[in-house]
């Protein structure tokens, strides 16, 4: 099964890159970096930051149903 996770826009206006993520857990984020590398380690950054997050509940829960279990 395929799910898209992130869907990312990058455009530039003027001197400035603006790059968005959309998610159906985080909604839409804005990035503004006037350099293109910039920009993409925001981007990167936040995304790692909310799988990391994401990671750690599932693992929270994945834990709460082995006690019940016992």
């Amino acid at each position: 099964m395929e799910e898209t996770l992130y869907s990312i826009e990058i455009r530039k206006e003027k001197d400035v890159y603006i790059g968005r993520i959309y998610s159906d857990v985080d909604g839409v984020k804005e990035f503004r970096n006037p350099k293109i590398e910039g920009l993409l380690r925001e981007i990167a950054f936040d995304i790692q930051l909310a799988l990391d997050a994401f990671s750690a509940r599932s693992a929270d829960f994945s834990d709460e149903e082995q006690i019940e279990e016992f």
